[in-house]
């Protein structure tokens, strides 16, 4: 097994060339020809079931036993983890990863994956879409025009124009940033708020800085919310948000409904006149389910898509193209890019470093004297110096190793030294 740990990836054990070449991957929803294809050159086993759902996707974990799951919008509950055997790795393809089971996946030593940024061009042009819909009321004027209903004046009227006015974009990340990028081509004045952002990147990307949501719901008159959906996003934009967006503004979502309290927001379009585009909703029907229920359409000034923002040919390339590239990464080198559910951070409070011999039986040694003193390793990385005649273990502790465990550790003939510190608080 593979020891060294990056930041950017996360390393497993990596399969040997025989396993390689036929790794098993069910793909348990609707996926681009072109990463089937990608698939098979790299001598996949492919299992491709797109009607699975949460329900029945237990069973069929169970029968096809595959190493690698593959899902877009499929849910995967702790069930699918409990019926796999030999899976070690979940790809979301797509960025938000809500519909997957982290903690089920995580105390089970199974990789999730995302692909991350993939999707956010073709997001960004849904979300001035919406924008744009808002701003003239194109749904309702070739509504009325199916109608037979001709009113030019009524709609020119309603036209506030977008040139000149303020964008404020909640969250920016990759989606973010191409939505702010089109609303200076607009002519638009662009401020925005993230957790990540400060005034000095702010003005790095030419971007006004609010310091907090409520500021900037205030002073635009577009808002555009693009976060992950997390526990800590859960009605980001609630009530009070809400009663504090400008008379008259856009509101548009396409992240997650589970960001928007829909309750205040609803009061909010009756009290402030809001107009809402939303591609995202509270109440979403199932894959399988093609019946919507969700009342905020009803609202008026409403207009909304179908979950639709990422689905262009063009992201859904780029997205198979980037499963493929976890793959082939995972199944070569053991690494999983885009790793989602490697823990920030480790209760590890020392760090031992072994510079030794590239020698069998060195490393086992280790970590049966430690083993023996009940310590647990927490995270270890293995550095083989040029020429591999010699190697560096940095290896992060539970506990502190008493002088004698550290003694011990260094009789083996092929360890050069032992140094122990603490690691910094987390």
């Amino acid at each position: 097994m593979s020891t060294t740990t990056t930041n950017a990836d996360t390393v497993a054990s990596t399969p040997d060339a025989e396993s390689s070449s036929s790794l098993k991957v069910l793909i348990a929803d609707k996926f681009e020809k072109s990463g089937m294809t990608g698939l098979e050159a790299l001598g996949c086993q492919i299992q491709s079931l797109p009607d699975l759902n949460a329900d029945n996707l237990p069973d069929a974990m169970k029968e096809h036993d595959p190493d690698v799951l593959i899902v877009r919008s499929t849910k995967v509950p702790e069930p699918v983890f409990e019926a796999a055997d030999a899976l070690s790795l979940v790809i979301r393809a797509g960025a938000g990863y809500d519909n997957i089971n982290i903690e089920a996946a995580s105390s089970r030593g199974i990789f999730v994956a995302n692909c991350p940024g993939k999707n956010a061009i073709a997001v960004a042009e849904l979300a001035w879409g919406l924008i744009l819909g808002c701003d003239r009321r194109i749904p309702d004027a070739t509504h009325d025009l199916r109608q037979g209903i001709w009113n030019k004046k009524g709609y020119a009227k309603d036209a506030k124009g977008l040139y000149g006015r303020t964008l404020g974009v909640i969250g920016l990340g990759r989606i973010g940033l191409e939505i702010a990028k089109r609303g200076k081509a607009f002519g638009m004045r662009v401020v925005a708020w993230s957790r990540s952002l400060n005034e000095e990147r702010a003005d790095d990307l030419g971007l006004g800085y609010c310091s907090s949501i409520i500021n900037l719901v205030k002073m635009c008159d577009v808002i555009s919310v693009n976060v992950a959906a997390t526990p800590d996003t859960k009605h980001l934009i609630n009530e009070q948000v809400c009663n504090s967006i400008k008379e008259g503004a856009y509101l548009i979502n396409t992240s997650r409904g589970s960001v928007v309290d829909q309750d205040a927001l609803a009061k909010a379009i009756q009290e402030r006149n809001l107009r809402v585009g939303l591609d995202v909703y509270a109440n979403q029907p199932t894959p399988s389910d093609q019946a919507f229920k969700d009342s905020i359409i009803n609202e008026a000034n409403v207009i909304g898509t179908h979950h639709n923002g990422a689905s262009t040919e063009q992201a859904q390339n780029a997205i198979a193209a980037e499963t493929v590239r976890i793959i082939e990464e995972y199944t070569s080198s053991g690494h999983v890019p885009n790793c989602v559910n490697r823990a920030a951070s480790t209760p590890a409070t020392s760090l031992l470093t072994v510079r030794h011999l590239n020698q069998p039986g060195v490393l086992a040694h280790v970590f049966y004297t430690l083993g023996q003193a009940g310590i647990n390793v927490e995270e270890m990385e293995n550095v083989i110096y040029d020429g591999a005649k010699a190697a560096c273990a940095r290896i992060q502790l539970d506990d502190v190793p008493a002088d004698e465990i550290l003694n011990t550790i260094n009789t083996n003939d092929h360890v050069l030294s032992v140094t122990l510190a603490n690691m910094p608080a987390h």
